[in-house]
């Protein structure tokens, strides 16, 4: 493997001279673009293979399970997730490897972002290994395969970010409209965005040069546009007696004073673990032009100064919520809110690209995503073989859904339209089922009733054994078929454990 690498650096090392040495700038966005694209088919595969011992995640069959009842807002969370996962399957087949595809094309945006973002600020060597290191951080592939809330945000975080610069630096209406969308759609895809949004605000508030900017017409239309934008899903949340902001804080709150300190450390550790790889690569990607001062953390120049307060407000904000708040945070919440870490470590004139090493730590990147395509067989092995203590949900949804319709219609002879029971089955039963039906909470969820359309409709209750107020409920509703059965999943010739389930038909009033 090292001579492996040696080869592959010594090739890009060539390669390295030929581009930077002979660029075109009006080709290499388009050079970018192929090798993202390239990035985007490798991530995907990789997802689809390791991950096809297992069935699609909860946070993922939820949010399509969503997307078929959600008007303006759920009560979990705000709607634009469920709103793209809709989108998306209009379009394209729902089905596990479109879900990773999905998934995959929200990070690889994301990249795309963080590539214009850096453009002012950094020269082209130096925005080529910075958007290559960033690859390297598992928020931008094995995380982001989980398409949720978070994923959502990351080219989200990184649209809001670069259009706010831009019209900060432009005044531009065009960019102070972008800015407000994208940060009102932020907004509407998790309620963490606000520190994102005070975090911006305080970076425009601090920068010597707030007298023009605040005088002009682009701070307004930021306003303006994001108003507008934000307004629809505002009102449903003073309808619904701000239901998603009580489950957060019913579900996040309640830390006292000495745990929100260790929270709030645990947030920031974690979150430095999770770029340690990209920190690692970048020591040796660059050496010394001159003295490393303070001006990487504070520069003189003031569009740089604006653009690393932008990195570092919006990340270290949310580290008084555990302690002033009681809110307690997870490290994987930062994952939105690296678009400018290129910009913050790459831009002072005293860090400067050492092509010796540069091509090594670029035949690292390259190789990374294959390395784990080769390998996902065996992690897919290595997970079916794990499955004692994971949810059935991850290996049995796709066999309950078939099981479900097939009770559903030998019943009633009609489509399933309407599930529900043990909640992580629901949703799972929900995704896989041909008949696209809904869910019980996810049309409680959407601030609706789901009582009357269950009458009406009927609905296919499913259970897992161990749950007991589910199955005490399949064995007291009105007359039903009801089924026990049991389920293993084959994986290459080998069974995985077997779980117990039961499945009761409610046929229309």
């Amino acid at each position: 493997m090292p001579s492996l690498l040696m080869r592959t650096g010594h090739i890009l090392d060539r390669v390295l001279d030929r581009v930077l040495d002979k660029i075109d700038e009006r080709r290499i966005d388009r050079t970018v673009l192929l090798g993202l694209a390239g990035y985007c088919v490798v991530w995907t595969l990789y997802g689809v293979i390791a991950k096809g011992s297992q069935d699609i995640h909860f946070d993922m069959v939820e949010m399509v399970a969503w997307s078929r009842d959600v008007g303006l807002g759920t009560a979990k969370h705000p709607p634009l997730g469920p709103w793209l996962a809709a989108l998306w399957f209009f379009v394209f087949p729902l089905a596990d490897w479109s879900f990773y595809l999905l998934a995959m094309v929200t990070a690889t945006a994301a990249l795309w972002i963080a590539w214009k973002a850096s453009e002012p600020y950094l020269a082209v060597d130096k925005r080529l290994v910075g958007l290559a290191l960033l690859t390297l951080m598992p928020f931008f592939n094995f995380h982001a395969l989980k398409f949720n809330a978070n994923t959502a945000l990351l080219p989200l975080w990184g649209l809001a970010t670069w259009s706010f610069l831009r019209s900060f630096e432009t005044r531009r209406p065009g960019w102070a409209a972008l800015a407000g969308l994208a940060a009102a759609a932020a907004m509407m895809a998790k309620y963490w965005s606000v520190f994102l949004l005070l975090g911006l605000v305080i970076a425009a508030l601090v920068d010597r040069r707030r007298g023009a900017y605040f005088k002009s017409s682009a701070p307004w239309i930021i306003v303006a546009a994001g108003g507008v934008a934000l307004a629809p899903h505002l009102v449903w949340l003073l309808d619904n007696d701000f239901a998603p902001i009580r489950y957060a804080q019913a579900v996040h709150g309640g830390m006292n004073l000495a745990g929100g300190v260790l929270n709030a450390l645990s947030y920031l550790s974690g979150s430095l673990a999770y770029v340690a790889a990209p920190l690692i690569a970048a020591c040796f990607a660059f050496r010394r032009a001159g003295p490393v001062s303070a001006e990487i953390l504070w520069p003189r120049a003031d569009a740089l100064r604006l653009a690393v307060l932008s990195f570092w407000l919006p990340l270290l904000l949310p580290v008084f919520a555990p302690p002033v708040l009681g809110v307690g945070l997870t490290s994987l919440w930062s994952m939105s809110a690296w678009t400018l870490l290129p910009v913050v470590l790459f831009a002072s004139p005293s860090i400067a690209v050492d092509r010796r090493h540069v091509a090594r730590v670029m035949a690292v990147v390259v190789a990374f995503p294959i390395i784990a395509l080769a390998a996902a067989p065996v992690i897919a092995l290595a997970i079916h073989c794990a499955t004692t203590q994971t949810s059935p949900i991850a290996i049995h949804s796709a066999q309950l859904a078939g099981e479900a319709e097939r009770l559903w219609g030998a019943t009633t002879g009609k489509p399933l339209r309407l599930v529900d029971g043990t909640p992580d089955l629901a949703y799972g039963v929900a995704f896989y089922a041909a008949g696209k039906p809904s869910v019980g909470f996810a049309i409680e969820n959407a601030g609706k009733s789901a009582g009357a359309r269950m009458k009406r409709d009927g609905y296919a209750l499913v259970c897992a054994a161990d749950d007991r107020p589910c199955v005490e409920r399949a064995r007291a509703e009105p007359p039903a078929r009801r089924s026990e059965l049991t389920l293993v999943r084959r994986y290459l010739g080998v069974t995985g454990p077997a779980r117990h389930y039961v499945i009761a038909v409610v046929p229309p009033a």
